[in-house]
């Protein structure tokens, strides 16, 4: 198939264009900058790589999106707003309005597969989420701007899904790996400054997925979109290894070379304190993102892990990579 791959140049985009490829699809991505994967460093044209051209362009420019997917079967859509703070208006025109533009026009281009990746924040409420399977979007009750418009978002998506327009939402859950500048990223510069602390005991239980596998779930959703009873769907896709996230930070950090968090503080604390910095960082923003947000907070603070049965068996999936494989390749990649 001719695939077109949006949000590339980020890190779980980068690595889900090169799994497409890998898998034997031509691939055309689609982003601001360009993706790193075709060799072509400022502007659009045919890779150096067999199977992998650059489209220049953004989610909210709609003649930029029409040429993205002119001529391609099929869409693994992950451009997105990602942040814990901003101009809510940023995230609608770019999770909502990009979402809603890049739809249409696959549609009307004749693309037959759609696969819109996700967040299991559309459907988190605040609370525990123990074993549970993919719950529908819920932008009116999501945490944080990027949640609520994510879910909406992903209704959008599923809702424009039909025989002739197989959509299928795939919702990694806390992607990591070597090169990750969020969620490594940030946890390796809170602690190496010492403002790492983890939340009640730390005990709380959550499942994360390592990047290798969040690509290969990519290329096996594209694979199975069109499958009776998978499109109209979505998935929450982990590495099915819960473990408590005092645990999964102390990895981190060790792999990484910095110093595992030490410091405990109340999560009823961090969540008010969280809601107060967001509303200071509404009014006055810094330049980085805020220490801590009420969603923060609770997704330190809270277990969220989830049933992979059913994913497992719709999508013909299974993680290749253990959390202790990845720590090693973290370690390894940090040197």
């Amino acid at each position: 198939m001719k695939v077109l791959v949006t949000g590339a140049s980020g890190f779980l985009g980068r690595a889900t264009a090169a799994a497409v490829r890998d898998a034997g699809h031509e691939v055309r991505t689609f982003q601001r900058r360009a993706s790193g994967l075709s060799g072509v460093s400022d502007a659009p044209g045919v890779s150096d790589v067999p199977g992998v051209s650059d489209v220049l362009g953004t989610m909210t420019d709609a003649a930029a999106v029409a040429r993205a997917v002119d001529g391609v079967e099929a869409v693994v859509h992950l451009a997105a707003k990602v942040s814990l703070a901003g101009d809510p208006a940023d995230f609608v025109r770019v999770n909502v309005d990009g979402t809603r533009s890049i739809v249409a026009a696959a549609r009307e281009a004749g693309v037959r597969r759609f696969v819109f990746v996700s967040s299991p924040s559309v459907a988190h409420t605040g609370s525990s989420l123990v074993g549970a399977e993919a719950a529908p979007a819920e932008p009116s009750r999501a945490r944080g701007d990027y949640a609520r418009t994510k879910a909406a978002a992903e209704l959008i998506a599923l809702g424009a899904d039909d025989p002739e327009f197989a959509v299928v939402a795939v919702r990694p859950h806390l992607v990591w790996g070597p090169g990750d500048t969020q969620l490594v990223g940030r946890i390796v510069d809170r602690a190496r400054s010492g403002r790492l602390p983890l939340l009640d005991s730390g005990a709380a239980l959550i499942d994360t997925l390592y990047v290798d596998n969040a690509a290969s779930a990519m290329v096996a959703a594209l694979d199975h979109a069109a499958d009776e009873g998978v499109h109209g769907n979505a998935y929450v896709v982990t590495n099915g290894e819960p473990r408590p996230v005092g645990d999964l930070l102390a990895g981190i950090c060790t792999a990484s070379g910095v110093p595992a968090p030490r410091l405990h503080v109340p999560a009823g604390v961090a969540r008010v304190a969280g809601s107060l910095v967001e509303a200071v960082w509404r009014v006055r923003p810094g330049q980085d993102e805020p220490p801590m947000t009420r969603f923060l907070a609770e997704q330190l603070s809270t277990a969220h892990w989830f049933d992979q049965r059913r994913t497992r068996r719709d999508l013909h999936w299974t993680p290749g990579i253990s959390i202790d494989e990845g720590l090693a390749r973290l370690a390894a990649a940090a040197g």
